[in-house]
């Protein structure tokens, strides 16, 4: 996607073969700075302290930070210890395991000392599939929109409520909730976007508004507790989030407050859509009640990050010295709140049945 006219993707190859570059996300919305990670403890690293998140790009990276461990070693022994450091950064997001899973099938077989090159060709692979993915993902959520601006007098434009970044900035390109968004708003449909902080991390502030904005899409940052009242009103024509993974029933796990939205959605009739690519979704899991959990530091909530008048960036404390917080960074939307899936193959309804319409190859495997 776009930053003031210029495409980037969130993550590429070094020129020396030797290297992978980020788009450091724990820098934004202030600074626009890259990092290079040259080893595989610096991708676990940026998984982990959420220099790079959202579940495709968790995906992406694990992919080329394994490559980076192979051309340190590419012995069976090190692939499986590389393989289980990575997975071990991020509990909630099946795409992470999804991704090496992938790389070891690629590699296993092969002799070590073609490993290295054949990894980072799978990994830019895999990088590549996300990208058309997730424009697959845009076209067909843009159908909803279109249907949806068909029904407005002319010049009116579709509000769309979205809660944390499943943007470009989640995946490689594109994203995955901000997709149908974004080919709406290059089609020429009017379009606007409320945008939610997303506490703790205030992705939706500091990334979604961002993004959208370097990308010239009309949108509204709000407080997440705002999105209710917005709905009562009238304001909000449908709702589209991201997944960090969705359980064989259709159960979706996503950003904490996702379950508050689909419950505010349901009550006041508004559409809730949850965009996907086939990679999230973890067909091993019969329930969302067998999702794992991510708890991350207390100091997330107790702290926020910000620039000062004097253009420096800054964490200060928000809360009363020695207050305890909890900081579980994901919840569980019931499937039954969910109106429909959007995927790279089609729209389905959010249920065993709608997956497996789209997904027919997965009957046997799905739990």
């Amino acid at each position: 996607m776009n930053i003031n006219g210029t495409a980037y993707r969130t993550i590429w190859p070094g020129d020396d073969q030797a290297s992978v570059v980020i788009i450091d996300q724990t820098k934004l919305p202030h600074r626009l700075e890259t990092v290079t990670l040259r080893t595989v403890e610096d991708a676990a690293h940026a998984i982990l302290v959420m220099q790079v998140r959202g579940a495709p790009l968790i995906g992406a990276t694990a992919a080329y930070g394994l490559a980076l461990a192979l051309l340190a070693d590419a012995s069976d022994s090190h692939l499986d210890r590389s393989i289980a450091f990575l997975a071990k950064q991020r509990p909630t997001a099946v795409n992470l395991r999804w991704a090496l899973e992938e790389m070891r099938r690629a590699l296993a077989p092969l002799p070590a000392d073609t490993r290295a090159s054949a990894a980072f060709a799978k990994a830019g692979a895999i990088a590549d599939d996300d990208v058309e993915t997730c424009r697959r993902i845009g076209v067909h959520g843009l159908a909803l929109i279109r249907a949806i601006a068909e029904t407005k007098p002319a010049g009116t434009a579709v509000n769309v409520l979205t809660h944390c970044n499943a943007g470009w900035l989640a995946c490689v390109d594109w994203g995955t909730a901000t997709s149908p968004i974004y080919h709406a708003h290059d089609a020429g449909i009017a379009v606007h976007v409320w945008v939610d902080e997303t506490r703790p991390r205030n992705q939706g502030a500091a990334l979604t508004a961002y993004e959208l904005g370097r990308h010239g899409v009309p949108h509204t940052l709000i407080v997440d507790n705002a999105g209710g009242h917005l709905m009562q009103h009238g304001k909000v024509d449908l709702c589209i989030v991201g997944t960090d993974r969705v359980a064989a029933n259709g159960d979706v796990a996503n950003k904490i407050g996702t379950y508050l939205k689909a419950l505010a959605a349901h009550d006041t009739g508004v559409p809730f859509y949850v965009a996907l690519p086939y990679s999230t979704i973890d067909w091993t899991l019969a329930s969302g009640r067998d999702i794992p959990i991510e708890e991350r530091s207390a100091d997330e909530v107790l702290k926020l990050q910000g620039q000062l008048t004097d253009g420096s960036v800054a964490s200060v404390a928000i809360a009363a010295p020695g207050s305890p917080a909890a900081n579980p960074a994901f919840d569980v939307t019931p499937q039954r709140l969910v109106t429909g899936f959007i995927t790279e193959r089609g729209i389905a309804s959010a249920d065993r049945n709608g997956l497996l319409a789209l997904y027919p190859e997965r009957r046997e495997s799905a739990a």
